[in-house]
């Protein structure tokens, strides 16, 4: 057990870091946010510079010394939670050899498509490989090219040079834990989602098979550590770059999906939150894993305890509002978007439909060639009428994969369901997400449940709670808004989706058919 009162937990997303000094009740006592750029590109390009998130990391400690100026004394251990499916390539001195290809890096979309197909197939994948990644694995590459797996792939081929310098292959939490320590480590979440990792409970590891499959060398991959664990501390640069004590205790760290979950309070088996942020993800824990092909979702192994954590992720949220907001003459970013969708007017029968397919698709539909769809435009709708068509089309893509996860066995389909991440702080949003999904929704601290998350991972070391899961439990309790459906809404909400249902449909069978023809 390490002393100190207050854990600086850091929350790594696509555009910046949220970080926060949370004491023992595992309440913010301040928090920062830096932002750093990502280079988007044709082609799919989308990559960061992982300099930019250590450094963004150094200026947001400095800031929150300006607030709490004896932090430094004050720390007890440093926790990382951050965006998934990045691949860093490490040389053997911990120093990136190129940019990171973040998660919503699409260039190896054929790689991806090529590594899973083959005949005989079902929904795109080779029927022996699939049922090969499903024993072992739980799931299998998606088609789209954002998992690692066809990222390494398309390094392996495009970089030849970079594959064969790079030591190791990192997610963005784990070259973080690198620069903080030294230490060379990864999460079972990450390990997960490269799909070379066995999930089987008892078996969890990298799986020779798996590799063999794919042709990608487990020596380049790190050890797989608990994210609740201590796995270092911080070196004497490191800590000389963040204005830390040298040999602070630095945590194994989770996936922003897992701080979300933790950070949402709801850690019962079955139990559903839904995070709202640049993408958007329905997730919760169960006793066992689950699978199901068709609508492209699982459980992946989280990093605490190897705990079975279901995701159903979807591509476009946040960004599908910040880019309506842009495109009707207004701000961009998702700290506007509660003034942005406030005095767009009630909804009417004839506003257009939106598919917010901007980056493509996961689930239900893993599909990159997707696109986004504004349908029924009329003379008459302008600004107004296309914000109000964003956030009604968000909440029923949403609702679209939770029909599917609802028929989970074990899922708890009684009471509110809590919502987190930076959307989550729009009134308007919310308030139409309980009318489309007929459930009430708390929110809770909505923008910083990835830091209190990653946050609960220390509360053990510090002796603050038995178990990571108590600690993160007692989250549940911080409600700051409680949305109720209106009946009649909800009701206008099902006619309007039983519509875009078909519209839906439509549209997906027309993408099917062009990338056919290209």
């Amino acid at each position: 057990m390490t002393t100190g009162d207050l854990v600086i937990a850091a929350d790594f997303g696509t555009s910046g870091v949220k970080v926060g000094a949370v004491d023992r009740d595992l309440t913010l006592r301040a928090r920062v946010v830096e932002t750093y750029p990502l280079d988007l590109g044709p082609g799919g390009h989308a990559e960061q510079a992982p300099a930019d998130w250590w450094w963004a990391l150094a200026r947001a400690i400095a800031r929150l010394t300006d607030e709490i100026p004896d932090l430094p004394q004050r720390a007890g251990a440093l926790s990382f939670g951050s965006q998934i499916c990045g691949v860093v390539c490490v040389g053997e001195d911990g120093a990136p050899l190129r940019p990171c290809l973040t998660w919503l890096d699409k260039r190896a979309a054929p790689l991806g498509r090529a590594l899973v197909g083959g005949a005989p197939q079902v929904h795109g994948y080779q029927i022996g490989k699939l049922l090969r990644w499903l024993r072992i694995a739980n799931g299998a590459p998606a088609k789209n090219g954002m998992d690692p797996t066809a990222k390494f792939l398309w390094i392996k081929r495009e970089e030849p040079e970079v594959f064969a310098r790079t030591r190791w292959f990192m997610d963005v939490k784990d070259w973080l834990v690198l620069r903080a320590t030294g230490r060379p480590i990864t999460t079972a979440e990450s390990a997960n989602l490269t799909w070379l990792m066995d999930t089987r409970r008892g078996r969890e590891g990298w799986s020779p098979r798996l590799a063999a499959m794919t042709g990608i060398p487990l020596d380049k991959l790190p050890e797989i550590a608990d994210g609740a664990d201590v796995v270092g501390t911080l070196t004497t640069g490191a800590a000389a770059d963040l204005g830390l004590p040298a040999g602070l205790p630095v945590m194994g760290g989770v996936s922003d999906v897992t701080a979300a979950a933790l950070g949402s309070g709801e850690v019962e088996d079955g139990a559903l939150h839904i995070c709202i942020a640049t993408s958007a993800w329905i997730s919760g824990f169960f006793p066992n894993r689950r699978l199901n092909v068709p609508a492209s979702y699982a459980t992946i192994t989280s990093s605490v305890g190897f705990r079975p954590l279901l995701i159903a992720s979807q591509e476009n949220a946040g960004s599908a509002l910040e880019w309506a907001v842009k495109m009707t003459g207004g701000a961009e970013t998702t700290e506007t978007l509660a003034t942005a969708f406030a005095q767009v007017g009630e909804a009417r029968p004839n506003d257009p439909y939106f598919l917010p397919w901007l980056a493509g698709e996961r689930v239900p539909v893993d599909d990159d060639a997707l696109r986004g769809v504004l349908h029924g435009l009329r003379l008459h709708h302008g600004p107004p009428e296309i914000r109000r068509a964003a956030i009604e089309g968000v909440a029923l893509n949403i609702r679209w994969a939770y029909s599917k996860v609802a028929r989970e066995k074990g899922v708890r389909l009684e009471g509110p369901i809590s919502m987190v991440g930076g959307v989550a702080a729009n009134p308007r949003f919310a308030q139409t997400l309980a009318d489309a999904l007929h459930r009430p929704l708390r929110v809770g601290e909505a923008r910083h449940a990835g830091v209190l998350g990653a946050a609960a991972l220390a509360a053990p070391v510090l002796g603050w709670s038995a178990t990571v899961w108590e600690a993160a439990a007692r989250l549940r309790g911080k409600t700051t808004a409680t949305y109720t459906p209106d009946p009649d809404r909800a009701a206008a909400l099902d006619a309007r989706n039983a519509q875009l249902a078909v519209i839906r449909r439509n549209a997906i069978r027309s993408f099917s058919r062009t990338r056919t023809r290209s």
